[in-house]
């Protein structure tokens, strides 16, 4: 069962769990198990996601229960009209705050690449210019770069007494992150464009670090979390603020590392 956070007539939001996707997709077609379809047999009513996120990325998840609904909230996530907070767990230590201001050429997934989108105007580079990280893959990309911004300050940090690269220490870092635009894994590739990569990205993070979450706290996933949307309800123009705490998986770092639990609150 997924856990509801807020219905009523035209809209419905859950809180993702870690790992499971949000609609059926053929780039994992062995998938039994996604959002949309677990929503749809809990309610007994057809549902229309109104964004995404990543499948390692837990948090609040919006559908409407009407395709216009639907296509109205796309159009609010599309221009900015809704404010989006998320948490992560980073590698090293930020700034105190700021802004990541980089353009993002778009990714083309397998199944662009199969039906030729973007022909022409693509090229088998990286997705951006950055040093890869120990998880990158080859890619595809369109060469025309799309706006990009994103907001974040820094909650804690930590220095942890192991060794990884050339440093006798780790150190890291809770964050909060608030992207202006939407672009595709754009919080994911914004951190790493500022060698700040998110713990447990095995495309845009460091492999050795994820390893050593995954050795110390039993840490296997991406410690991405959306924790609020703001935004105008698609038909009262009533101002929504759907809310959920990191997932359990997420806050059972929270101790180890050090971290106030009252920290992750925005």
């Amino acid at each position: 069962m997924l856990d509801i956070l807020y219905r009523d007539d035209w809209l419905v939001a859950i809180h993702k769990p870690s790992g499971l996707l949000v609609h059926r997709s053929p780039i994992a077609a062995h998938e039994q198990r996604f959002a949309v379809q677990l929503l749809r047999d809990q309610i007994g009513r057809r549902v229309f996601p109104a964004h995404r996120l990543d499948r390692g990325t837990s948090g609040v998840l919006l559908f409407a229960l009407d395709r216009e609904v639907a296509r109205t909230l796309a159009g609010r996530f599309e221009s900015q009209a809704v404010e989006k907070r998320y948490l992560a767990v980073v590698r090293g230590h930020p700034a105190a705050s700021g802004v990541i201001d980089h353009p993002l050429v778009r990714r083309l997934d397998p199944i662009e690449l199969r039906h030729g989108r973007g022909a022409g105007a693509r090229d088998a580079l990286p997705e951006d210019s950055d040093e890869p990280g120990d998880g990158d893959q080859a890619d595809h990309s369109q060469t025309v770069a799309q706006a990009a911004r994103t907001r974040f300050r820094r909650l804690a940090t930590v220095e942890l007494p192991y060794a990884v690269d050339r440093y006798p220490s780790s150190r890291y870092a809770l964050v909060e992150l608030f992207p202006e635009t939407g672009r595709r894994h754009q919080l994911r590739r914004h951190l790493k464009h500022i060698a700040h990569p998110i713990i447990g990205d095995a495309t845009y993070g460091k492999g050795r670090h994820n390893r050593l979450f995954q050795a110390l706290f039993g840490s296997h996933r991406l410690l991405l979390a959306c924790t609020r949307l703001s935004f105008a309800h698609p038909l009262s123009g009533v101002t929504m603020r759907i809310e959920a705490p990191p997932a359990r998986d997420f806050m059972d770092l929270v101790g180890p590392l050090g971290w106030d639990p009252d920290c992750v609150d925005g």
